[in-house]
């Protein structure tokens, strides 16, 4: 049914699914789909083993963290960065960990805004850290192929949990670290 379905959007387009180059075009997409969607599949409670952190309680960031995504509006892709950082209270995470909890949110259609926080959520259910944050640098291709044609545009969203959203002096002192880490 599924490759059914391919078939008919190549002709929607107008073109001809029998054509040499299209006519395996229909499974290529569903294999495709398997990999672009797999974080529908993955649970995070899955991949994240956690430690006892052994006192450490300072700020762990992984940054640049290669990110790509499709957007729930269009279907077209969105990519980008994320920087994701936490501070333990008395877990810690393997560090691969933290690619792998962008890797499942990001394979699902998204919004940035969405994938952002569902990230820093995670983080703060699964490690009860002191705060959590996940800032995600992305060009979206719908702006840049369609609609406003926008080139150089970049989104920036961030989802910040804990003492990095506190008021406090040690808030502060902890947002600054981080922003000061990232750039």
């Amino acid at each position: 049914m599924i490759k059914n379905n391919v078939v008919r959007l190549l002709e929607y387009i107008g073109e001809n699914p029998n054509r040499e180059g299209l006519i395996e075009t229909p499974d290529r997409v569903i294999k495709s789909y398997d990999f672009l969607f797999s974080g529908y599949k993955k649970d995070p409670q899955d991949i994240v083993k956690t430690f006892d952190s052994d006192g450490y309680d300072e700020l762990v960031l992984l940054k640049d963290i290669e990110m790509y995504s499709m957007c729930e509006h269009h279907m077209l892709p969105f990519i980008g960065k994320a920087h994701v950082a936490y501070i333990p209270r008395k877990r810690v995470v393997g560090i691969s960990k933290l690619a792998r909890l962008v890797e499942i949110f990001s394979r699902r259609l998204q919004i940035q805004e969405r994938l952002t926080n569902q990230i820093t959520q995670s983080l703060m259910d699964l490690l009860d850290p002191i705060g959590a944050a996940c800032i995600i640098e992305a060009e979206h291709l719908c702006m840049k192929m369609r609609g406003v044609q926008k080139q150089n545009s970049t989104m920036i969203t961030a989802s910040l949990k804990g003492i990095f959203i506190d008021d406090s002096n040690k808030g502060r002192a902890a947002r600054q670290e981080l922003m000061s880490r990232i750039k």
